[in-house]
């Protein structure tokens, strides 16, 4: 009998990070949700090189919307950002590049993901995607050497 009541915790976990984002009218074909509680990993190509990359640690303010730091910075490569979202209130992070949209997490409360791209070297924003989050300051530069 625990495995319905499984399938329903994570049911409800996933409506709660649904509804955490919003009426945000932004798709992105690279986004995967999976349950608050579950980390989300995202691929997606930014035209990066061969060998190099990063693993970055990012949070997010538990008691305003900002993350930790406004910059961070790679080299070439796989980058994989680790997100930490101690906060009750819903936050991803998204990345733009020159080109758009690179990839985001899912939108998590009090949980963490990871969001793994190809970078190539340049300047990267890293936001939250979470209607008026960015305005509000909540985003920051991304460098790739």
């Amino acid at each position: 009998m625990s495995k319905p009541i499984s399938v329903w915790a994570l049911a409800a976990l996933a409506a709660l990070a649904l509804a955490a984002c919003g009426s945000s009218s932004n798709s992105d074909s690279n986004s995967t949700s999976t349950p608050a509680a579950a980390p989300t990993t995202t691929g997606a190509s930014g035209g990066g090189s061969k060998g190099g990359g990063s693993t970055l640690q990012l949070a997010a303010d538990p008691s305003a919307l900002k993350y930790d730091t406004t910059s961070l910075s790679a080299k070439a490569g796989k980058v994989t950002i680790d997100f930490d979202n101690p906060s009750a209130i819903g936050h991803d992070v998204s990345i733009d590049g020159p080109s758009g949209d690179i990839g985001k997490t899912a939108v998590i409360t009090q949980s963490k993901a990871s969001l793994t791209v190809d970078l190539k070297p340049g300047s990267y924003t890293f936001y939250c995607s979470v209607d008026g989050h960015k305005d509000a300051g909540m985003q920051g530069t991304l460098t790739v050497k």
